[in-house]
């Protein structure tokens, strides 16, 4: 009775195995189609890593898992695998200081954005053209010295702060807040005509809604134009070959960026508008998933 017991329970008990191994494949699977992308709250990125998450999800057909964070979390989440990619890294000036740190252990696997500036930006009715000359006493005192700023540890913050010291302007404040509440201060006081010194980046959607301009920097504190490039942990590749091919080929204009940026400071939502632009933009979409069968 025990041994025939015994073996009609065998088939049962490989039959359990063959489930669990079956179970444990499929968890796998789905780790494996679930990308981590790292961001920073700025506008900019908010619209890149909506529209790579939008083209992730609907061609590709993989789970996205966003994760905002402050710059530094974000270049040491690639690091040390966390975080599987992200698509805003600003070199070689604003993040130089990050890729010293973490660029060994991280792969960049290209430019996806061409021409971006970083400095500081006033409204174009200010009758002012240089960073020098918010020395002016009658301009200093008309911006209460101060300029408002976004999330400390962000690279314009940390270049700011130089040039706060190459151009001697150590009784002005470097007012850390966000990106959102600068633009928000920048608008309200571009309603009134109000004057106000703001660190400002291109591409974003204040540069399109508001007659803005960079001040000069004869320093070059801030460096010439630069490149958003997109960096993945080491690994990517063979982990998620069709992800890292996508990723490599995403490559998009600073116009194509403002688009979603206006739509979503029109009051989309990020994905909205990431969704928009995406349906919108077809051929292009193409070609970042060339080669790509999923």
């Amino acid at each position: 009775m025990t041994r025939t017991h015994s073996i009609k329970r065998r088939p049962l008990m490989l039959l359990m195995l063959l489930l669990a191994v079956i179970l444990v494949a499929g968890c796998s699977s789905n780790n494996n189609s679930t990308v981590k992308l790292a961001y920073v709250a700025w506008d900019s990125e908010i619209a890149s890593t909506n529209v790579v998450k939008e083209v992730l999800e609907t061609k590709l057909g993989v789970k996205v898992e966003m994760l905002q964070v402050d710059a530094g979390p974000m270049w040491a989440g690639i690091a040390d695998g966390s975080a599987d990619a992200m698509v805003a890294a600003w070199l070689p000036s604003t993040h130089a200081s990050y890729l010293e740190k973490y660029g060994k252990d991280i792969e960049d696997i290209g430019v996806n954005l061409e021409g971006t500036k970083t400095g500081l930006a006033v409204p174009a009715y200010m009758d002012i053209n240089s960073i020098d000359d918010l020395k002016n006493a009658d301009v200093a005192s008309s911006l209460n010295q101060t300029i408002i700023g976004i999330e400390p540890g962000a690279g314009i913050m940390t270049a700011t702060e130089k040039a706060l010291e190459a151009y001697g302007l150590s009784d002005y404040t470097l007012l850390e807040s966000s990106s959102a509440a600068m633009a928000q201060e920048l608008q309200k006081a571009f309603d009134k005509n109000e004057p106000i010194v703001v660190t400002g980046w291109t591409p974003h959607w204040m540069f399109a809604n508001m007659d803005l301009k960079y001040l000069d920097d004869p320093q070059n504190v801030y460096g010439g134009a630069e490149q958003i490039h997109t960096m993945a942990r080491k690994g990517l590749q063979e982990d998620m070959p069709d992800v890292h091919k996508f990723l490599s080929q995403f490559k998009w204009t600073a116009e194509d960026m403002e688009q979603v940026m206006v739509k979503i400071q029109g009051g989309q939502s990020p994905e909205e508008a990431a969704k928009e632009w995406v349906e919108s933009n077809e051929a292009k979409v193409n070609e970042w998933t060339a080669g790509i069968s999923a």
